[in-house]
């Protein structure tokens, strides 16, 4: 979960407000453990910059991931500032707003990704990057001594399903403006290599689902909008109906229809209907690749769904990773499956590729370091591992100046470089207790 704060003045600039789901309060780094004590959903304490909203300029969000945006509807009453971001992550602020009755009390401002903008004495412009959601942007913020470029999550695909292929020119040009420091995404620093296209997921998953014969339910991240296309072409071209199932599914299929990056041409079918389809015909995508009982895989394996009953012969595809911590309760739901004789398939069991991760592996940090030539690299977005993985590909690069620490640092960028420890409270405060 993130949430970053840039400070220059006497102001500060939050970058990103988070959330996380079924974690500990302590998190395992500081403890070396994750057992016990886990929380439904956490964020960020806000304590340091609350009791001083009066100098918080703004709040940008970066993109519409639940681990960017999804704090803001219970922790904007203790900030009280203007939230800036681009119309899709806009509109799905404004539905979670909805939910807690904040919609037309937080101030929202739409940007046009191609304007600048000035909030106290940052400057903020956006460039268009690549990710598995729509209207991804980095951020590069301007002040008088110096400017950072914040990259938030991203990779390198030339073939992306959703939006622009990734412009490298974009960030060559940075070269030229003496970025004084890099804060970037360190999730797969410690993977050699590049990371998948979304390109290449869909002929995965178009080639893993083409011999099935019976029904396929497919279980992936409910705000990968890329993916859904993705699997909605593939049902087109195996002749079978697609429909969605889970909440979070629904609402960002409708959000993306409503902001234009569905396809006109990519019906889907109401759930209700599915189960009197032929099994060869039916195609459900579904929530819950975590093992969260609650979401509909886990109903559908327990065979309590309303809508949807599986057979011996049918098969679920996880397009999707697990995500550390949630090994047990993915494990219990492929018991689960396999006691009814349904087929699973698990990405990392598979010989097509039918997950492509958002982020940049050890070879695309190194491309970005070489194109915009930093003073300062600074990893985020990771657990220590991959902060270090991430600093490590940096050196290599040629930035002499590194700076890896953990939450509660603050880094001074100018004039002197350094890391005072532990000097910010931080930790993670319960929005939601089983």
């Amino acid at each position: 979960m993130n949430m970053n704060l840039y400070g220059h003045d006497g102001r500060w600039l939050m970058v990103d407000c988070g959330v996380s789901f079924d974690e500990p309060l302590t998190p395992p780094y500081r403890n070396g453990s994750s057992e016990g004590g886990r929380v439904q959903v956490v964020a960020p304490d806000p304590t340091f910059i609350s009791a001083q909203n009066e100098h918080l300029c703004g709040l940008v969000i970066t993109h519409a991931h639940e681990d960017h945006v999804g704090a803001v509807p219970y922790l904007w009453p203790r900030l009280k500032c203007p939230v800036y971001t681009t119309a899709f992550t806009a509109e799905v602020l404004r539905r979670k707003l909805a939910e807690t009755g904040l919609v037309d009390k937080v101030p929202i401002i739409e940007v046009d990704p191609d304007a600048i903008v000035d909030l106290g004495p940052f400057r903020l412009s956006w460039l268009a990057i690549t990710h598995s959601i729509p209207e991804p942007y980095a951020l590069k913020i301007t002040t008088p001594v110096g400017t950072v470029l914040h990259t938030a999550d991203w990779k390198i695909d030339a073939q992306p399903i959703t939006g622009k292929p990734f412009d490298p020119q974009r960030f060559r040009r940075l070269r030229d403006e003496n970025i004084l420091a890099l804060v970037g995404d360190s999730t797969n620093a410690n993977k050699p290599g590049f990371s998948i296209s979304e390109r290449n997921c869909y002929d995965g998953l178009l080639n893993t689902i083409r011999p099935c014969k019976g029904r396929v339910v497919v279980t992936c991240f409910g705000s990968n909008i890329a993916r859904l296309i993705s699997l909605a072409r593939v049902a087109q071209k195996t002749n079978r109906y697609m429909a969605l199932f889970g909440r979070s599914l629904l609402n960002m299929y409708s959000i993306a229809r409503k902001t234009g990056f569905w396809p006109d041409e990519l019906p889907l079918v109401d759930p209700a209907h599915l189960g009197y389809l032929p099994p060869d015909e039916v195609m459900a995508v579904a929530t819950g690749s975590q093992g969260e009982p609650r979401a509909a895989l886990g109903r559908i394996a327990r065979d309590s769904h309303p809508q949807l009953s599986l057979d011996k012969g049918d098969m679920v595809i996880f397009s999707s990773i697990v995500i550390p911590g949630n090994e047990k309760s993915v494990a219990s739901l492929l018991r689960q499956f396999a006691a009814q004789g349904i087929t699973t398939l698990q990405s990392e069991d598979s010989q097509l590729p039918i997950h492509a991760s958002g982020h940049p592996c050890a070879e695309e940090l190194a491309l970005m370091y070489e194109w915009v030539k930093p003073q300062i690299a600074i990893p985020v977005h990771g657990e220590p591992e991959h902060l270090q993985a991430h600093a490590d590909v940096a050196k290599a690069t040629g930035v002499k100046k590194r700076q890896v620490g953990l939450n509660g640092d603050l880094y001074r960028l100018t004039p002197l470089t350094s890391i005072r420890r532990q000097v910010i409270k931080t930790g993670r405060i319960a929005l939601r207790r089983e």
